[in-house]
């Protein structure tokens, strides 16, 4: 009988993380990785990136799939603009010349970062925009990513976006956090 509440709640553990993924982007769920679906929220993404591309902003994006990382870095090679990621992946040091880069570079740029890695030991002042495409469980974790760019040093405003899906498992989430 124990066996069998750990294989349901495994169960029910595995069925809300795909509802979360598919959210996202329908290609996080193995089952449509080989299909042409497409996102409604990469898509009103884009179009916000696209503008503010235009407008020499430059922008945080966090995730906390790195495979949604992955769409997206390879959907935003299309906008020409300097592309910088971090995930758990990335030694220290190069983690260090990447965060150098994006806060020198006197043009728009995007720095694409997986929500655990960049919780902590970031300071992102050059941005101005910050997109979180997942809600995360805990709001406090979401709060300490963006804080990366609500440094001391900022003297720029900055526009905070939480992407939420309507009518999904997002917005059940955002609801119980306010």
């Amino acid at each position: 009988l124990q066996l069998d509440l750990q294989k349901q709640r495994m169960h029910i553990l595995t069925s809300l993380l795909k509802l979360r993924q598919i959210c996202n982007h329908p290609k996080l769920i193995s089952e449509f990785s080989n299909t042409a679906f497409s996102s409604s929220k990469c898509e009103y993404l884009f179009r916000h990136l696209s503008d503010l591309m235009d407008k020499n902003h430059q922008v945080v994006i966090f995730s906390q799939f790195t495979k949604m990382l992955d769409i997206l870095e390879t959907e935003l090679g299309q906008l020409n603009v300097p592309l910088y990621r971090i995930d758990g992946s990335v030694p220290g040091k190069r983690r260090a010349e990447l965060i150098e880069s994006f806060q020198n570079a006197n043009a728009a740029g995007i720095f694409l970062i997986s929500l655990k890695a960049g919780g902590t030991g970031i300071t992102l002042t050059a941005a101005d925009y910050v997109f979180h495409v997942d809600p995360w469980w805990n709001p406090a974790v979401e709060n300490q990513a963006t804080d990366r760019i609500y440094r001391i040093g900022q003297t720029k405003k900055v526009f905070v976006y939480k992407l939420v899906s309507e009518g999904t498992i997002e917005e059940k989430i955002h609801d119980l956090q306010e």
